[in-house]
C-alpha cells in the first residue's frame, strides 16, 4: 500500500503498531475500491470495530461515572459513539487521505463523507482488535475518548458549536444563518432562521429570540447531515 510514511505516522498517532500490516491496509480499504481491484475491504472490520468500541466506551463510562444510572450511561454513550463524533476522530487522524476508495467515490468527495470516515475509524479499531486483542484496542479508545467520558465534557457543546466544528471539518466553511421571518409584537416575537451548510439549505428553526431560532436550526441541520450523509453507529 502506498503512503508508507503516512501509515507509520498514523500508527504513531494511534499509539499502536500493527504486527500484520495487511490488516491496517484492509481497514483503510472502502468497499467501492474492492469492486474495482478485487482486494479485501473493511466492512467486516467496521462491524467488529463498532462492537468493540461500544464495549470499550461503556467500560470507560462506568469507570469514570460510577454513580450514573444505566439510562444516563446509555445517553452518554450515544453522545460519544455516533457517526458525527467518529468522523471527527477520523478527520483528526487524517484517515481520509489514507483511504483506498473507488473512482466514483473519489469524484463524489468520498474522502470527506462522514459515513465513510466513521466507518474507517471503526474498521481501524476492528483491525487493532484482530491484530492485538481487546486490551490493545481499549488503550486506543481510551486515548481518543478518555477526555470525553465525563458528564461535564459531554454537556459542554451546544448545537451551534457542534455544527460549526462539523461544517469546518467537512466544508472548510462555517454555517450561514439567515433570519427569514420575524412576526408578532415586540414583546412576543417569533423568529424563523434558515441555515445553510456547504451551500445547501439544511433546515429552519423557530424561537422567541434569534439565538433560540439559530440553535433550533443548527439542531435540525445536524440531524439532516446524519440522515443524508451518515448512519448512526450506536
Amino acid at each position: 500500500m502506498k503512503n508508507q510514511p503516512h501509515l507509520k505516522r498514523l500508527q504513531e498517532e494511534l499509539g499502536y503498531s500493527f504486527k500484520d500490516p495487511a490488516l491496517l491496509a484492509r481497514s483503510l480499504t472502502h468497499v467501492s475500491y474492492e469492486r474495482q481491484k478485487s482486494v479485501g475491504h473493511n466492512e467486516v472490520l467496521e462491524f467488529l470495530g463498532d462492537a468493540v468500541l461500544d464495549l470499550a466506551v461503556s467500560d470507560l463510562l462506568i469507570r469514570r461515572n460510577p454513580a450514573k444510572t444505566e439510562g444516563v450511561l446509555s445517553k452518554m454513550r450515544a453522545a460519544l459513539v455516533n457517526s458525527t463524533v467518529l468522523a471527527e476522530k477520523a478527520t483528526a487522524l487524517e484517515l481520509g487521505s489514507l483511504l483506498r476508495i473507488g473512482k466514483g467515490e473519489e469524484l463524489s468527495g468520498g474522502r470527506s463523507k462522514p459515513s465513510i470516515l466513521a466507518g474507517a475509524f471503526e474498521a481501524v479499531l476492528g483491525g487493532i482488535y484482530q491484530d492485538g486483542g481487546y486490551e490493545a484496542v481499549h488503550r486506543v479508545v481510551e486515548r481518543y475518548f478518555g477526555a470525553d467520558v465525563t458528564g461535564e465534557r459531554l454537556g459542554q457543546h451546544d448545537y451551534k458549536t457542534r455544527l460549526q466544528e462539523i461544517s469546518q471539518m467537512l466544508f472548510r466553511a462555517p454555517p450561514v444563518y439567515r433570519v427569514i421571518s420575524e412576526t408578532g409584537p415586540d414583546h412576543e416575537k417569533l423568529f424563523v432562521t434558515e441555515i445553510t451548510v456547504g451551500g445547501k439549505v439544511l433546515g429552519k428553526g423557530e424561537g422567541r429570540s434569534k439565538k433560540q431560532s439559530e440553535q433550533e436550526a443548527a439542531n435540525k441541520a445536524l440531524h439532516e447531515l446524519q440522515k443524508s450523509g451518515t448512519q448512526s453507529t450506536d
